[in-house]
């Protein structure tokens, strides 16, 4: 595998009771610092109800960040395609890749919640097939095809060619992938990348072992390939200087998050309530990914264990993508994604290896590194009359200090006249 790249995905999941005005200035400085720390890549998504999730388009945001940004990927993590017609997300990727100049990235999906689908009287049984289908047309959209037509029961295209295609001549290109295999097996089918967004929970966890090989099947069956390096995997972390400290600050805003949103607002299925923030903790990072929670809650070294662990149960992935949350505060939120940069990431690519292999060199030669540099001082030394005659005051006067008498400044040097602490006699 080559080097991990490393990124952010945020939905958002923002708690009620924030000005939203604010809010949408807040995740655009919090690109900037991401951006500032040397990540590869940014995901926002496209939600229209349930109160937490409040970015409707992706697009507009995502143009707004590249104006605060210089070198992150930005990317629609995702665009609900069920919603739009083809034609439509086409255009908006292709000018976003322009306005950011060429670092746009295209995530899809079928749509995630429940509500947005009821209130676009969508049926949620032909979202993922409409996704599929809207897929293969964009994608042919965004190739710059000749024109075409198309119909569907629910769009049509009629001579259809984009007048202006993305900037870059290959856009990077994802679905998102959740327990069930259809996410990997559209990826497959097309021969583009994939966020497992479900690897935040114990079950997203225990399923991904399995994930890749139904993007591998699917990709043989069309004639397509996949590569890990477009494989990007979701992970939840809030990392502070120990675990304890960690800990604290994530306690009660981890324990708002899953009763007043997971269960009370969404009520996803096998989600309960649970009153102790502590047992909630354990329950979700207690053990850390390593050992089978869904998160991390603790020191650098904690998440490099995690992440080296998923990768040999997966078989390997190109990109690990943290959730954006607000479990803590926001100093400490941004000092974990900080400590993240600092620490996780190039541990986990061996930017320090080399640092750490010099400075074991020189500890274990120090001695004779030190004698030779000084046997070549020495030598220098005792080929001036001058400095040998310095030499030999300064020598004395360590073997004084050394015998605790140490020297003091207008003290009478060994010519006998008294020096100032300037040095002027």
């Amino acid at each position: 595998m080559n080097r991990l790249k490393f990124g952010a995905f945020l939905a958002p999941h923002h708690p009620l009771g924030e000005h939203p005005m604010l809010q949408f200035q807040r995740d655009l400085d919090f690109v900037a610092h991401l951006d500032r720390l040397g990540y590869d890549e940014f995901w926002c998504g496209e939600h229209h109800s349930s109160g937490w999730e409040m970015i409707a388009s992706p697009e507009m945001f995502l143009a707004a960040a590249g104006q605060r940004s210089e070198r992150i990927m930005l990317g629609t993590g995702v665009v609900s395609l069920p919603y739009h017609h083809p034609f439509n997300v086409a255009q908006r990727i292709a000018q976003l890749d322009h306005m950011t100049k060429g670092r746009a990235m295209f995530g899809s999906g079928p749509g995630a919640l429940p509500s947005d689908a009821h209130t676009l009287g969508i049926d949620p049984m032909g979202q993922r097939d409409q996704q599929d289908e809207a897929l293969g047309v964009i994608i042919r959209l965004l190739r710059g095809e000749e024109r075409f037509s198309y119909e569907s029961d629910w769009f049509q295209l009629h001579d259809a060619k984009l007048q202006i295609l993305p900037l870059q001549e290959e856009m990077p290109t994802v679905t998102a992938s959740s327990i069930s295999p259809s996410g990997m097996q559209i990826a497959g089918k097309y021969g583009i990348g994939v966020i497992s967004i479900a690897s935040t929970s114990t079950a997203g966890l225990t399923a991904l072992p399995t994930q890749w090989s139904f993007a591998e099947e699917a990709a043989e069956k069309h004639g397509q390939t996949v590569e890990r390096k477009d494989w990007r995997v979701l992970m939840s972390w809030h990392l502070a200087e120990s675990k304890k400290q960690a800990e604290d600050e994530a306690r009660q805003g981890l324990h708002r998050w899953h009763n007043e949103y997971t269960v009370r607002v969404l009520g996803r299925p096998g989600a309960t309530h649970v009153d102790d923030p502590d047992e909630l903790l354990a329950q979700v990072a207690g053990q850390g990914a390593a050992g089978g929670g869904a998160s991390v809650i603790g020191t650098p070294d904690e998440l490099v264990a995690a992440i080296r662990n998923l990768q040999g149960v997966t078989g390997g992935f190109g990109v690990v993508i943290g959730f954006v949350h607000d479990w803590a505060n926001r100093e400490a939120t941004l000092r974990s994604w900080d400590l993240f940069a600092r620490y996780v990431a190039p541990e986990l690519n061996g930017y320090t290896r080399s640092l750490q292999a010099s400075a074991d060199f020189v500890e274990e030669n120090k001695k004779d590194l030190i004698s030779g540099a000084t046997a070549a001082v020495v030598a220098k030394i005792q080929g001036d009359e001058r400095a040998a005659a310095a030499m030999k005051v300064t020598m004395e006067q360590a073997q004084k200090q050394a015998q605790g008498g140490g020297w003091r400044p207008n003290e009478p040097d060994l010519s006998g006249e008294a020096t100032d602490t300037d040095g002027a006699k």
